[in-house]
């Protein structure tokens, strides 16, 4: 049986849900691109089982593109070397990536969509923009609430869990992370933000 080999510049899309790898990272504030990513993966039968360029990664059709959904696996600070690696392989260019990724501006159950800007303080976007050379990159930011004080420690909040009683809005804050991506590869980015942005 002969393998198909990967050849650059056979994609549409490049979608970047930011995370840590490993058990200990599981359902924490930080992890909720992981979270998003691994859900449009599932609603799209898209495989996130090829390892390679510092990430899981798999390819699949959303909407009649065809898309590659990545998780890198570098942790959040170097989530830009396995992107930019990706985006460099097969030739897509930085408006046809789609970052999701937690925010703490941002109340649990939120997104917001933007179709560039500066990172915001979020080092794995921070590092995504520092490596592709450009802010002009999409990014769906999920919301997982402010720290409860100044004083508290900002690495303390994203790698602590989801509360219980936010559970349930935290999953429809990444359900709708999905349909947005969908929503901007069907009918482009405005018109998710019209729909989701909140």
């Amino acid at each position: 049986m002969l393998f198909k080999k990967d050849k650059g510049g056979t994609f549409d899309y490049l979608i970047a849900g930011l995370g840590n790898p490993g058990r200990e990272y599981e359902n924490t504030r930080h992890n909720a691109g992981f979270v998003a990513a691994d859900m449009l993966a599932d609603k799209f039968n898209i495989s996130l089982n090829k390892s390679k360029f510092d990430a899981l990664y798999g390819d699949g059709n959303i909407a009649g593109a065809r898309v590659l959904v990545v998780k890198p696996q570098t942790y959040m600070n170097l989530s830009g070397t396995s992107v930019q690696k990706l985006s460099a392989f097969y030739k897509i260019p930085s408006d046809r990536i789609i970052v999701m990724h937690d925010d703490v501006s941002l109340d649990v159950g939120k997104i917001r969509i933007r179709r560039k800007g500066s990172a915001g303080g979020q080092k794995g976007l921070g590092n995504i923009i520092q490596l592709m050379g450009t802010e002009e990159i999409p990014r769906i930011k999920i919301g997982v609430g402010a720290k409860p004080h100044p004083d508290y420690d900002m690495k303390d909040w994203v790698l602590g869990k989801i509360p219980n009683e936010q559970q349930a809005d935290f999953k429809i804050a990444c359900e709708n992370s999905v349909k947005a991506v969908e929503e901007i590869i069907a009918r482009g980015i405005d018109s998710a933000m019209n729909k989701y942005s909140k």
